[in-house]
Parts: C-alpha cells; sequence; structure tokens
C-alpha cells in the first residue's frame, strides 16, 4: 500500500511546517501560556485565515473537504510546535459533532474562527467511559432541563457554545439514552471552573443547575447520540496519536542533536555506542507508532469492522512508546530535561496528557482485549 502523502497533503504539511518555524516561537507560547485565555487570539485567527480550521469539514458547508489523514496530517504539525490554540476540542470535538447533526451555521463560525466551542461529555465517575452519563434531561413544556456536572472539558473555560451529552432515558452506562445539546455556555444556571493543566493547557468543569434549554437545544433525535459521539471520539483519538507521532518525532531528533553537543570525558555523548542504541531505540518507538497510526487511519477511513479494534491497539501502543521517548529524553538530557526553560520538558508533558485523553494506554490495553474477545 502507498502511504506516500498526494500533493496538496505534501503541501498542507510544508504550509504547516513553515507556519510553526517561523511563526509559533517557543518562548512567545510560554508565555501566552501563562495567560488567562491561554492561547493566542491572533494565532487563532490565523489559523482560520490560512483556511486550517476548515480542513475536517465537508465542502458543502464552506470546509476544506479533507479526510480523517488531513487531519491527521494537521495535528502531527502542531505537536512538533506544541501549539496551544484550541483545534481539538472546538474543530475536532464540538465541531465534528455540530456537522454531523447538521448545525452548519455554528460550523460556519467555527471555520470563520469565530466561535469558540467545546464538548462537555465526561463526569467524575466516567473516568474514560463516555457512556457513563448521570447529567439528566427532562422535558419540561417546549423544551428540557439539564442537571448535572461535567468535568475535565478540554477549553470549556474560554468556550460560547457548549455540546452538552445527557441522559433523556435509560440507566447509566446505557448506550441508548444518550442525547446531544447545543447550549450556549453563558445562560443562568451554568457554573464553570478552570483548571490549568500541566502541558499549558486549561480544562474546566461545568455545573448544570437546572438549566433550561428550547426545543431548537436538542441535536439529532432524542435519546440517539450516542453513534455520532462516539464516531467523534475515534476521530478524536486517531487525532491525538498523530500529535503524538509529530511529538515524539521531535524529541528524537532534539535528542541526536543535544548529544552532539553535551561532552562528557572530553568527547560527545552522541559518540557513545550504547547511547546510540538507546536513541535509535527512540526512532524505533517512534516510527512503530506511525505505523499503527496509519493502518488506524487506513481502517477508519475504509470503515473496516476491525478499525474500532485497531484504534484502540494504536492508543494503547502509542501511549506506552510515548512514555518511552519522553523518558528516554530526559534522562539524556540529563538535569537540562526537567527544567522550564528547555522545551524537551514540555514535549513530556504534553505527551502525559495525550495519553490520558479519550481513554489511557492501560484502559484502551482493556477495551482492545473485550473487543477481541466479544468477536
Amino acid at each position: 500500500m502507498d502511504f506516500s502523502l498526494s500533493e496538496e497533503q505534501s503541501l498542507l504539511k510544508d504550509s504547516i511546517g513553515k507556519y510553526i518555524a517561523n511563526d509559533y516561537d517557543f518562548r512567545a507560547r510560554q508565555t501566552t501560556a501563562q495567560t488567562e485565555l491561554g492561547y493566542s487570539s491572533a494565532h487563532w485567527a490565523q489559523l482560520a485565515d490560512l483556511g486550517w480550521l476548515s480542513i475536517p469539514f465537508s465542502d458543502d458547508i464552506g470546509g476544506y473537504g479533507g479526510q480523517i489523514e488531513d487531519t491527521a496530517i494537521l495535528c502531527e504539525e502542531f505537536g512538533k510546535g506544541l501549539v496551544l490554540e484550541p483545534f481539538l476540542p472546538t474543530v475536532l470535538l464540538a465541531g465534528k459533532l455540530l456537522e454531523a447533526m447538521g448545525r452548519n451555521d455554528l460550523v460556519q463560525s467555527i471555520i470563520e474562527g469565530t466561535a469558540h466551542c467545546a464538548l462537555a461529555a465526561l463526569e467524575r465517575h466516567s473516568r474514560q467511559t463516555f457512556s457513563d452519563i448521570q447529567t439528566t434531561a427532562r422535558r419540561q413544556n417546549d423544551g428540557f432541563v439539564l442537571h448535572g456536572e461535567k468535568t475535565l472539558v478540554l477549553r470549556g473555560g474560554s468556550a460560547d457554545t457548549l455540546v452538552v451529552s445527557a441522559r433523556s432515558s435509560g440507566e447509566r452506562g446505557d448506550e441508548d439514552g444518550i442525547s446531544l445539546f447545543v447550549v450556549d455556555a453563558n445562560v443562568s444556571g451554568i457554573t464553570k471552573s478552570t483548571i490549568p493543566t500541566m502541558d499549558g493547557g486549561r480544562v474546566a468543569n461545568i455545573a448544570f443547575d437546572n438549566v433550561t434549554v428550547t426545543n431548537d437545544a436538542l441535536m439529532g433525535e432524542l435519546g440517539k447520540g450516542w453513534s455520532a459521539l462516539s464516531n467523534v471520539i475515534q476521530q478524536a483519538r486517531i487525532a491525538t496519536c498523530a500529535e503524538a507521532v509529530g511529538i515524539m518525532d521531535t524529541i528524537s531528533t532534539k535528542t541526536v542533536e543535544y548529544t552532539k553537543t553535551r561532552t562528557q570525558f572530553g568527547t560527545p555523548i552522541g559518540g557513545f555506542q550504547a547511547l546510540q542504541h538507546r536513541m535509535v531505540d527512540m526512532l524505533m518507538a517512534a516510527e512503530q507508532s506511525r505505523s499503527i497510526l496509519y493502518r488506524a487511519i487506513c481502517e477508519y477511513q475504509q470503515d473496516d469492522p476491525s478499525a474500532s479494534t485497531t484504534i484502540a491497539a494504536m492508543k494503547a501502543l502509542v501511549g506506552k512508546n510515548g512514555r518511552y521517548v519522553g523518558e528516554e529524553a530526559i534522562q539524556l538530557h540529563g538535569g537540562m530535561g526537567m527544567t522550564d526553560e528547555l522545551d524537551i520538558g514540555h514535549y513530556v508533558k504534553r505527551l502525559m496528557v495525550l495519553n490520558h485523553l479519550f481513554g489511557d494506554a492501560d484502559n484502551c490495553v482493556q477495551e482492545f482485549s473485550d473487543i477481541t474477545y466479544a468477536a
């Protein structure tokens, strides 16, 4: 199978790479990460102007019409630059759900860079299970009343629109009975608590205290939201693994370069055979992760019955390899690898966060086992 990029994809990859190299300075990123917003509005506007926010969306609604492989290219390059802007929460999570449910006006605002959306799906007891929902949606007059709490909402504190999963029927853990609502993040009854994460990002705990919404807030059919939600989570898993692969590539390259300059016993440590073997192992771990990422992309795009199994395996392997590559890079950099001034530690922190998004390595090993034995 030919895994080479098309001409358009190569141009996309090159243009994003040049933007990251020329306009996304690491020092400026660190300053931006400490601001209240946690990312740059100017960079977000540039991403919109360059058309990159449109990549995952259909050309029928003003998008680029890209497939998951195009999104993976974008996310891989974002990983190399440790991009803070909320592409994952706004475009891939909330945006793709909005597109699936026909809310094209909001999708077009996302493409233009004027809408900031977030998916509120996980709850305190949910851990990694998105169907474990206790937030309720109760019918009242000509609308619904939402009550419950969502946790660890990616960029939820700065979002002006929330896509909320709630249980309209069924028991806790049931896939049937889950409904999706689009909610103004600033209406009465919503309380947000923003928390910084170790990779420079932001998450929010959001409480819904009998929040009243109209019938128009319901997206799709009542109680039938799980199919769209689970599909978007699978896409997000591929995207996060693509970002992790980009980070592993960057860490490996930076580590090799560093060992050429750090001397011990009067010679660069990169000349020591034992360390060369370790750096080769880092490279192999990154390439192994890229291979299973490509397989997951192919199976997902072809709607292969084994896609969900492969995506679970991918998430588990990329999480395991990411930890290995990060730990090796920190050790080979010595004490400098642990400092805030050096970018290596920040890449490793991002890898750690990516591992825990949408199911960590241990969770996905169990998921892979459950799917395999069930078959």
